[in-house]
């Protein structure tokens, strides 16, 4: 892929795009191919051609088949903001199919036009791989090897601290996230995600109430602290929106979001980004935050783990999941490409429901 310019997502025809997929468009229910539910509350894996263990005889779907099909976009855009992540195995596409498969899922939801893709605000212009596309390393950051030794993040070996969604410390964070690992460890380094739905379902009405009325401040601290080991003198601006501007890097959104194309309430807090509650003490905030990073990180029955093969494709919705890697490897080496979607602001709708709620609203018991 060629060096790309500030802020230019790939070429996608917006409007043949939306037509496409449009209400004349054939209804696509992706559920009808080969396919399990990793769990019954976040996560949905598509079988790969060959799986011995699919005794559906459902067809089976493969990822490049629908990078095209702008309806079946639009339905695997749907899946995933309600399973929270999908999984394809044996789908090998390049980093520019990545971009523009998340691109036009978030075009697909209803993102505003303005919203492109992210650009990380440490990265120089017209990097190799283009200024959108993340390198996901254990070995390397911004092309030099880590010092292992040196290495909070590697020695601390504590995955519950890297909980996180991606960039809500930006004022337009993302709404789809796509990640290939292309160098896989022999063992190590799997993902976990866990859902912001059943995060909120499981606390009590009184707290639920009591936490749509907060916001949060988010700030990416991390990337400050990387810019100043690396001499960066200042960050990128018009990273992928017109608000994604300007050398805070921080901002202001709900405890509680609204999720736009499912209507449900999701909890939106992560320990690697959100640093306080704006309505309340110091000393408030911070045994609040602490009780709800906790109860994402463990609460193991709202998260499923990944366990990463040769050409395994994740696609997520980051406005109703968290994640964080395996610390892991060892010596073993993870490399792999992500791409990020802008979607909204994120906002509260207080006539919104919660994930169970519309589910029984709709006589369907939910499963978690």
């Amino acid at each position: 892929m060629a060096p790309a310019a500030i802020n230019e997502p790939p070429r996608l025809d917006v409007a043949a795009l939306k037509a496409a997929a449009g209400p004349q468009a054939p209804v696509v229910d992706l559920r009808s191919f080969a396919h399990f539910n990793n769990t019954p509350g976040i996560g949905t894996e598509f079988r790969a051609a060959g799986d011995y263990r699919d005794k559906s005889g459902k067809p089976i779907l493969a990822l490049r088949d629908i990078l095209d099909d702008p309806a079946s976009l639009r339905a695997l855009g749907r899946l995933v903001s309600e399973r929270g992540v999908v999984f394809f195995r044996d789908a090998d596409i390049s980093t520019d199919e990545q971009l523009k498969l998340v691109h036009a899922l978030g075009l697909l939801g209803g993102k505003p036009e303005t919203s492109g893709l992210h650009v990380n605000p440490c990265t120089a212009p017209g990097q190799k791989e283009g200024d959108e596309v993340a390198r996901i390393s254990n070995n390397y950051v911004f092309g030099e090897k880590f010092k292992r030794d040196q290495s909070t993040m590697l020695l601390r070996r504590v995955g519950k601290l890297s909980w996180h969604s991606d960039i809500t410390y930006e004022p337009v964070p993302s709404d789809y996230a796509c990640l290939t690992i292309r160098t896989v460890p022999e063992t190590g380094g799997d993902t976990l995600w866990a859902s912001a739905y059943d995060a909120f379902d499981r606390l009590s009405p009184p707290m639920r109430k009591f936490l749509e009325g907060l916001t949060a401040l988010h700030k990416g601290v991390g990337f400050i602290q990387l810019a100043r080991k690396f001499g960066i003198p200042e960050f990128r601006e018009n990273r992928g929106s017109p608000e994604n501007v300007g050398q805070a890097l921080e901002a202001v959104h709900p405890v509680v979001r609204t999720h736009p194309i499912t209507g449900w309430k999701g909890l939106f807090v992560n320990r690697e980004f959100t640093q306080r509650i704006v309505e309340l003490t110091p000393y408030e905030s911070d045994q609040l935050l602490e009780f709800l990073f906790n109860h994402i990180s463990d609460n193991q029955d709202i998260q499923v783990r990944f366990r990463w093969e040769p050409h395994s494709v994740a696609i997520w919705d980051n406005r109703c999941t968290f994640h964080t890697a395996t610390f892991d490897l060892d010596n073993n080496v993870r490399e792999g490409t992500r791409g990020l979607s802008l979607g909204e602001k994120p906002y509260l709708d207080p006539n919104s429901l919660t994930r169970r709620e519309a589910l029984e609203k709709q006589g369907v018991k939910p499963q978690s």
